[in-house]
């Protein structure tokens, strides 16, 4: 398969099925090396589902997905060595400090043990959790804790970032804490970000471009600017655009357990 170097995720007609339906329907798309890329669309779109196959949790059907240049299907292990995962659910250990969390991941990736303490501590550093490396995750805040676990995702410097659903939970002011911190990990490592969300006005302000999912197709891939543009109407928003491309508005249509997982991550950050 042939791709383009500048381009750290190619997708070409990726196709999920489970017990006959589609959850990804013949989806094609490129992220570029160093942008921040946003999933828009409600649960049970494909987002989720999409993430998996990309970080090589789950076989596609039929179709390719390439990772820096190593393919998600024949080369599983390599992609995982580049890449690090957020998941919407809670992935630190409450009963581990906010250093003991890193460790585990630590090695868990393999960082050779010379390299371990000082990874941890500029990591720590970085998201001003230092004063906090002693204390036991159980006390942190839903902020804090989305920290750390960007930390853990991110302890051997992978060149791309997945999230999924990062900030479900948080407050306006944690949201944002968050996302300075990713910003300024694209902007120190160059790291790249892909991150699934149903959240108009974070996808608005920090992405460099959006893909629009709905029933497991994209309907539309653009800069927020372009796809506003592409409504004809005036001060459009990115939700006038979302309702043009797929008809729909956003509205959460997640069966019970996608809600309980929501509702359950809502009250283990909140």
């Amino acid at each position: 398969m042939d791709y383009d170097l500048r381009n750290i995720i190619i997708v070409k007609n990726l196709i999920k099925q489970f017990n006959g339906q589609k959850a990804v329907d013949d989806i094609s798309f490129d992220v570029k090396k160093g942008e921040i890329f946003a999933f828009l669309g409600p649960n049970g779109a494909g987002k989720t589902t999409t993430i998996r196959i990309l970080i090589t949790l789950l076989a596609p059907t039929s179709g390719e997905a390439i990772i820096d240049g190593k393919s998600v299907i024949h080369n599983p292990a390599d992609v995982r060595r580049v890449i690090g995962y957020v998941p919407q659910m809670i992935s630190v250990d409450g009963t581990l400090t906010a250093y003991e969390n890193l460790a585990l991941f630590a090695r868990l990736y393999d960082i050779p043990r010379r390299e371990r303490k000082e990874r941890i501590e500029e990591i720590l550093e970085f998201l001003k959790l230092g004063e906090y490396a002693n204390s036991l995750v159980r006390n942190f805040s839903g902020g804090m804790i989305r920290k750390l676990e960007v930390g853990q995702a991110m302890i051997h410097h992978p060149h791309l970032l997945f999230l999924d659903e990062p900030t479900t939970g948080l407050d306006p002011v944690a949201k944002r804490n968050v996302w300075e911190h990713l910003l300024e990990l694209r902007d120190k490592f160059g790291t790249t970000i892909f991150f699934s969300t149903h959240n108009m006005e974070e996808a608005n302000e920090v992405s460099n471009r959006v893909a629009i999912i709905n029933a497991g197709k994209i309907s539309a891939i653009g800069t927020v600017s372009e796809l506003k543009e592409k409504t004809q109407k005036e001060k459009a928003t990115l939700e006038d655009a979302f309702i043009f491309f797929t008809g729909n508005s956003l509205v959460e249509k997640g069966n019970f357990h996608e809600i309980k997982r929501e509702r359950q991550t809502f009250n283990r950050l909140g």
